[in-house]
C-alpha cells in the first residue's frame, strides 16, 4: 500500500559539483527536495521504490546497492542507491541518471528509514501500461513510499533544450496543479504524444504514481515548480 510519495526533478544540475558555478541557481529547488523527502521519512515506510525515466539499457528493476555515477558529465563523483550491500545482481549495469540524482538527493538527506529499491521507466511507455505497473506497487501488502524522479517540459524559452514551443507553459502548469493537489486522474489523462513533443521526461514515472495512488487516500502540497533553465521542474510531496 502506498502511504507517501515525492516528486522531484531529476537534471544532474541538480548536483552542485555537476553545476559548478551555477550550483546556487538550484539551491531553492534542493531545498524543496530535502523537504519532500523529510514527508517520506515521516511516513515510516516498510520499502522505499524510486521511479525514474530511463533509456534501454536503465529499465527495469535496479536492486539495493546499485552503482551510478555522474563522469557521463564530466565529474569523477558515484552513488550508491540506498545503504545495502551490493548482490551480484546490483553489480550489473549503472543507474540511468534519474536514478543517480535520486541516490545523490537520498544520500545527501542521510536516508536510513527503509531499504531502497529503483525502478526505470521507459519514456515511451503507454499510460495504461504505466499505470498497470503502479497497481502492482500500491497492491503490495508492505508500507511502500515512492520518490518519482522527472522533469516537465523542456521548450519554455528560446534557449531550452526544445527551443521555444507556446504549449509548454500550459501543459507544465496542468502538471504541477495535478501533482501539487495529487490529482490522480488528471495525471493519468496526461497526453503522452504532446509530453514527447515537449519533451517532458516525467510523464511515464508520473503515471506509475497514478496508478499507485489510485487507492491511497494521499493530499499533495506543491513545494515548487519553476524553470530556471527553460526546463519545468516541479517538487511536490503526497502523504
Amino acid at each position: 500500500m502506498l502511504v507517501a510519495a515525492a516528486v522531484c526533478p531529476c537534471p544532474p544540475l541538480l548536483v552542485p559539483d555537476v553545476a559548478a558555478g551555477a550550483a546556487p541557481e538550484l539551491d531553492t529547488a534542493r531545498a524543496a527536495c530535502t523537504d519532500a523527502l523529510g514527508v517520506l521519512a515521516a511516513s515510516l515506510p516498510d520499502r522505499l521504490l524510486v521511479v525514474g525515466p530511463a533509456g534501454q539499457s536503465g529499465r527495469g528493476p535496479h536492486p539495493e546497492g546499485t552503482r551510478g555515477s555522474f563522469r557521463g558529465f564530466g565529474v569523477d563523483l558515484d552513488v550508491r542507491l540506498g545503504t545495502g550491500n551490493a548482490g551480484p545482481a546490483a553489480t550489473e549495469r549503472e543507474l540511468p541518471p534519474s536514478l543517480a540524482v535520486a541516490s545523490w538527493l537520498l544520500e545527501r538527506t542521510g536516508w536510513c528509514q527503509a531499504p531502497v529499491e529503483g525502478l526505470g521507466v521507459g519514456e515511451p511507455l503507454a499510460a495504461e501500461r504505466c499505470i498497470a505497473v503502479g497497481r502492482e506497487i500500491g497492491g503490495r501488502p508492505e508500507r511502500v513510499a515512492l520518490l518519482v524522479m522527472g522533469d516537465a517540459g523542456a521548450c519554455r524559452t528560446l534557449k531550452a533544450p526544445g527551443y521555444l514551443d507556446e504549449r509548454a507553459a500550459g501543459f507544465d502548469a496542468d502538471i504541477a496543479r495535478a501533482l501539487g493537489s495529487a490529482d490522480v486522474a488528471a495525471l493519468k489523462a496526461l497526453d503522452a504524444e504532446l509530453a514527447y513533443e515537449l519533451k517532458v521526461s516525467g510523464r511515464a514515472p508520473w503515471q506509475v504514481l497514478a496508478g499507485a495512488a489510485e487507492n491511497a487516500d494521499l493530499a499533495g502540497t506543491l513545494l515548487y515548480e519553476d524553470a530556471p533553465y527553460g526546463v519545468g521542474y516541479v517538487v511536490a510531496a503526497w502523504s
